[in-house]
């Protein structure tokens, strides 16, 4: 059997609707993708012009269409095509980051044009000091998750009554919760679960704001700021889950521990397993040994009884990390109940955080 002149016989050779029809492409995609030199046929008869691809083309042409599936730019997926899978891991991770950031650019540009629409009544909800409510929001977006599935995780509820604005958001396995004094009241009670993404891109807005007045709209909240741009967030319509029911079905607190912040966050730093047991007793907070980890004892205020609790890490630490003031105190309740984050002296920052099941501690 004659080989061509790349050595694939003839035989392996096919037409470019056969081609088309194997890999999933058009055969206007082919010609299109061939003149952009991305993908050219392994031969092409002089005289008729007939295109003919090669079985050894079809992973190529298989990983462009996928490629452009994810909207990739041609010069982008040429350069994947063309380099290791290091390399093109990396260039793939770039173009989604990009696609993500432009999205959540659009989304904001939507709200905002959504808002400026004539005719699009809002009201007034509260006034807050802008440092203050920039603070709050960063604070209680620690608690929020990136679930496709659950996009009110990512949320920020907002509660307004004429005497507080309270902050509220969880990922399931903890829930944080910030309550603010208005400058200035709100006339009605008004709730919404706003984009978390677009609030924290305002903060620093906020943050260099006197004053941040939130108006509510159909479809978002604008938030006004004298001398800058209007900023605009839109709602979540997915439901919050009911926190407050949640919090009214704990018991009371059977033991509170008080305890030097940044000593309990370098003891949680240091620990290697991947679950962290708590041992409250009158003597302190103790961190059990784990593996070749001797165990620490952390100097505690603790009084109540005994008890012992386990945690996820990456649940614990950034409940604990986010207390205000140097000391923290843990309000307990037993092996399976959420326990109570919040600072020993000051601020009005709350974190629930979930413990381990008891039964599959490890």
């Amino acid at each position: 059997m004659k080989p061509d002149d790349d050595g694939v016989p003839n035989s392996e050779l096919m037409p470019i609707g056969v081609f088309a029809q194997r890999t999933g492409l058009t055969s206007s995609a082919l010609r299109f993708y061939a003149d952009s030199g991305l993908l050219p046929p392994a031969e092409t008869d002089p005289a008729s012009g007939y295109r003919y691809y090669s079985v050894h083309q079809v992973p190529r042409a298989t990983t462009l269409r996928r490629l452009r599936r994810i909207a990739m730019p041609l010069t982008t997926a040429g350069a994947v095509l063309d380099a290791g899978p290091d390399e093109a891991s990396r260039l793939i991770d770039e173009h989604v980051a990009k696609v993500l950031g432009d999205a959540a650019a659009v989304r904001r540009d939507a709200a905002a044009l959504k808002s400026s629409l004539g005719g699009v009544p809002s009201r007034p909800v509260a006034a807050l000091k802008g440092p203050v409510l920039a603070d709050a929001v960063e604070q209680v977006l620690t608690a929020t998750a990136c679930d496709p599935g659950m996009p009110v995780l990512g949320g920020l509820r907002v509660e307004a009554t004429a005497e507080a604005v309270t902050l509220t958001a969880t990922d399931r396995y903890r829930l944080s919760t910030r309550t603010l004094v208005p400058a200035e009241p709100a006339a009605t009670a008004w709730a919404a679960t706003i984009d978390g993404d677009e609030l924290r891109a305002a903060t620093g807005e906020m943050r260099r704001s006197a004053l941040v007045r939130i108006e509510a709209t159909p479809h978002g909240v604008r938030l006004r700021m004298a001398g800058r741009e209007d900023r605009h967030c839109r709602l979540l319509t997915e439901e919050f889950p009911d926190h407050h029911l949640m919090l009214a079905s704990l018991p009371e607190a059977t033991t509170r521990a008080t305890a030097a912040k940044d000593a309990l966050l370098r003891a949680l730093e240091e620990h290697p397993g991947e679950r962290v047991e708590l041992h409250a007793t009158r003597h302190g907070l103790t961190l059990p040994a784990a593996g070749e980890h001797p165990g620490t004892l952390l100097p505690a205020t603790v009084t109540g009884r005994e008890v012992r609790i386990s945690f996820e890490p990456t649940t614990l630490y950034p409940a604990v990390g986010t207390a205000i003031g140097p000391d923290v105190m843990l309000d307990l309740r037993g092996a399976d109940l959420p326990v109570t984050v919040r600072s020993a002296d000051r601020g009005d920052l709350t974190t629930w955080a979930m413990p381990v099941n008891p039964d599959h501690r490890a």
